[in-house]
């Protein structure tokens, strides 16, 4: 009677419930301690992308001198890099009162009547505006209802002169303020980069201290692993988007777009946000290219540099540097950079894959947090052998051959039958052993699997082939007989193991699960085989194939044995034991087996050609 499944405990719904609590406290964490968690973050990864260059200079200068030297370099790149810009946005902003009619002209292209279905629309929308309930009058106007205009400038006049900002405080805290921000946590970063450079050493054994609790070389290997991946993700990045700035500001530059310089930079930048960044950067040199250009050849020019450039990057840049993946998920980035984007805005945004890279790392080396591999990493969610047992259990679909033809792609037959379909008997019979699968079930999954070697036999059409007179002349194929220890399972695989052996030219002859322990060995004889093989699938009976064996061997003790415990890990004590009684191999899969049999056709071929077998010279 089989044993039924474990209901669900108190004790369970407990750790389901304090999972989630626990889960809710983090997120509200992260989400109101972001204007601490966002400076630590960026401190650490600009830690990450400078300590190998630290660690290179470290040699001839000491540490404090190596932190020193790559701090002071960084903050010369910020302070031309910010000159630079600063001089190309003035320099815009100087320009862009010229380039006023040119844009007053394309507008009355675009809104003129002449214009066709757009222009008809655009009127038809401004129409329908004023016709809206509660529709506000244009005011100004003569004979227009409503407040004149001159009132309306003087109360608006009036509420500029009362507001605090009109103050010389208020117009300094207005102007100020917005850029003071940014400047104190770009301070607070650079001061904990200096920390984390000098320290990284402590920092990294008080992490290992705090996290490994007793676990300190899969710790060692998770920080590793975490900051490899991290310090080549944002190196391969950073050469990545300044080599797609740079033939942007050269490729605008020779387009005609003014400030090329500030758009290659503004490129190099926006493209560290993923998805959005490239076309937010391209945005600005489209607009400008159309307020400055007589006509569209501009516009057009500019967006198939910016297209171009897109596919170059993407297709052949991004592979050729980044090597090796991130090792998360595509559709993982896309949910972790809405999520972050959520929680800590545009700089959450560039954080995204990042922080995602060190989770599925976490998630690789600390067993707790295993699902956060299984849920944002790009390996595959199931085994082949777990798919195929997946699309066996359902029942309706039929879908178990594309899986069996994609991997037989890349992989041999024998290979499909002892890493996917040998791993799924012995999981079917697990699971109904314990009650997780009904006899009906297992029936379905038996038919499943029958179905399946079936299709993958070989077409007798192209087993035989040739005249008489050459298959005459070609010495008879040896002939093995299976012999399924006991049950449907271990005939399933003497199945399978008949296709591996006649492809290598033998002879099988499946027999019967279903006879008596004491006819088996009878079966055989009957054969007349050359070689037997006894199939026993886990989980096996040692005892009944010993039996087998030695009724075998008794009866026809010139015949070669060999014996399969498909799928069994350990062989020591089955060798032991059946070597004694006949067997000539104890094998554990199909490729072994085939190997086996390869040999002792070799050394029976060998036999008859020497003297001692009557055919030598």
């Amino acid at each position: 009677m089989p044993i039924p499944p474990t209901r669900t405990t108190s004790a369970d719904a407990l750790v389901g419930i304090w999972t989630l609590l626990l889960t809710a406290f983090i997120v509200g964490a992260v989400y109101l301690g972001r204007d601490i968690l966002i400076p630590l973050a960026l401190a650490s990864l600009l830690t990450f992308l400078l300590a190998p260059l630290v660690t290179r200079l470290q040699r001839w200068l000491g540490r404090i001198g190596a932190v020193m030297a790559v701090v002071l370099m960084l903050l010369a790149i910020a302070v031309g890099g910010g000159w630079v810009l600063t001089r190309q946005v003035v320099d815009l902003a100087t320009e862009l009162p010229n380039y006023k009619d040119n844009i007053r002209h394309k507008l009355q292209a675009l809104n003129s009547p002449g214009l066709g279905v757009f222009g008809r629309l655009v009127a038809t929308f401004d129409e329908l505006k004023q016709e809206l309930p509660g529709a506000t009058p244009e005011t100004g106007t003569e004979g227009s209802p409503g407040v004149p205009k001159k009132t309306v400038e003087a109360l608006t006049r009036v509420e500029i002169i009362d507001s605090p900002d009109a103050t010389p405080l208020g117009k300094i805290k207005r102007y100020l303020g917005p850029v003071l921000g940014p400047l104190g946590t770009a301070g607070l970063v650079l001061l904990l980069v200096v920390f984390m450079l000098l320290k990284r050493e402590d920092l990294r054994a008080r992490v290992i201290r705090l996290i490994g609790q007793g676990r300190i070389s899969a710790t060692t290997r998770a920080m590793g692993d975490a900051g490899s991946r991290v310090s080549r993700y944002l190196l391969m990045l950073l050469v990545v988007n300044v080599s797609y700035g740079i033939p942007v500001a050269i490729g605008l530059h020779f387009i005609g777009v003014p400030n090329a310089v500030l758009w290659g930079v503004l490129a190099t930048i926006l493209r560290f946000i993923p998805y959005l960044g490239p076309w937010i950067a391209a945005s600005f040199p489209v607009a400008l290219s159309i307020a400055v250009s007589p006509d569209w050849m501009m516009p057009l020019a500019t967006i198939g540099l910016f297209v171009v450039l897109e596919l170059l990057s993407n297709n052949v840049m991004e592979p050729w540097l980044y090597g090796a993946s991130t090792g998360v998920a595509p559709v993982a980035l896309i949910i972790a950079a809405v999520f972050w984007t959520w929680m800590w805005g545009p700089v959450g945004l560039v954080l995204a894959t990042p922080i995602t890279v060190c989770m599925v790392v976490m998630g690789r080396h600390i067993p707790r947090m295993g699902f956060l591999s299984v849920l944002l990493s790009d390996e595959e969610a199931l085994t082949p052998a777990e798919d195929c047992y997946h699309r066996l259990l359902r029942m309706g679909d039929h879908d178990e051959m594309a899986l069996v033809d994609q991997y037989l792609r890349s992989h041999s037959l024998v290979e499909l039958y002892d890493q996917v379909l040998v791993p799924v008997i012995i999981a079917a019979e697990s699971d109904r052993r314990i009650g997780l699968l009904d006899e009906e079930q297992r029936q379905f999954v038996a038919q499943g699997l029958r179905e399946m070697i079936e299709e993958l036999a070989p077409d007798p059409k192209k087993v035989i082939q040739g005249d008489a007179s050459q298959e005459a002349a070609v010495a008879p194929r040896p002939r093995v007989y299976l012999a399924p220890a006991r049950a449907e399972r271990d005939e399933v695989a003497s199945l399978m193991f008949a296709q591996v052996i006649e492809n290598n030219g033998f002879v099988p002859i499946v027999g019967s699960a279903d006879l008596a322990i004491g006819l088996k060995a009878s079966a055989a004889v009957e054969a007349n085989p050359d070689f037997v093989c006894i199939s026993s699938l886990a989980p096996s009976s040692l005892r009944r194939v010993k039996f087998i064996c030695q009724q075998v061997h008794e009866r026809m003790p010139t015949v070669r044995i060999v014996v399969g415990f498909w799928g069994e890990p350990d062989l020591v004590e089955a060798t032991e034991v059946l070597t004694g009684v006949g067997a000539v191999a104890v094998v554990a899969s199909f490729a072994d087996a085939q190997e086996v049999m390869r040999k002792l056709v070799g050394s029976a071929a060998l036999q008859q050609s020497s003297p001692e077998g009557g055919d030598g010279q």
